[in-house]
């Protein structure tokens, strides 16, 4: 039995949903169970939506070759950032406990007082909220997941920019 080929503008839209998926279910556990992002979830939150964005656009715009590769290459480096930051949102919470960063003053202070340059090192170096773990599922972690669903998304992205046909 042969699986039929997807189409160029199916693939897009299925990262939009995807993505969608990915942050109704953020919303949830942040308005719904209570848990609040530390700053490196934000962070994950802005890669996800810009690859949702992405995603979306190119679904509706249903480009060509070219045009398909270009969208395509905007969502691998979307979602390659939110590899990197759940990568290291990951790499804190595994940290020994008297290795883990201080609390810092939160997001909201960083944004208002610093450059948005000195804001990314401050939240790439993490605070001690981030490092703890709210909730796991099947062991890992929710930054975990995050980063199981970003590595997905990449490699469909790949996929999207490499493939011959749309």
């Amino acid at each position: 039995m042969r699986l039929p080929m997807l189409s160029s503008r199916q693939v897009f839209a299925a990262i939009a949903l995807a993505s969608a998926f990915a942050m109704a279910f953020a919303l949830y556990l942040q308005h719904g169970l209570g848990l609040e992002p530390c700053p490196l979830c934000v962070f994950q939150r802005v890669a996800m939506i810009s690859t949702g964005v992405i995603a979306a656009l190119a679904a509706l715009h249903n480009p060509s070759a070219t045009g398909r590769r270009i969208y395509a290459l905007g969502l691998v480096l979307a979602s390659l950032a939110g590899v990197v930051v759940a990568g290291r949102h990951v790499w804190l919470q595994h940290l020994p406990a008297d290795q883990v960063p201080s609390c810092g003053p939160g997001l909201d202070y960083w944004l208002d007082a610093l450059p948005l340059r000195d804001v990314m090192v401050q939240v790439f170096q993490g605070s001690g909220e981030c490092a703890v773990v709210d909730a796991a599922w099947l062991g890992i972690s929710l930054p975990g997941w995050t980063l199981v669903t970003f590595s997905g998304l990449l490699l469909v992205s790949f996929w999207q920019m490499l493939r011959m046909r749309a």
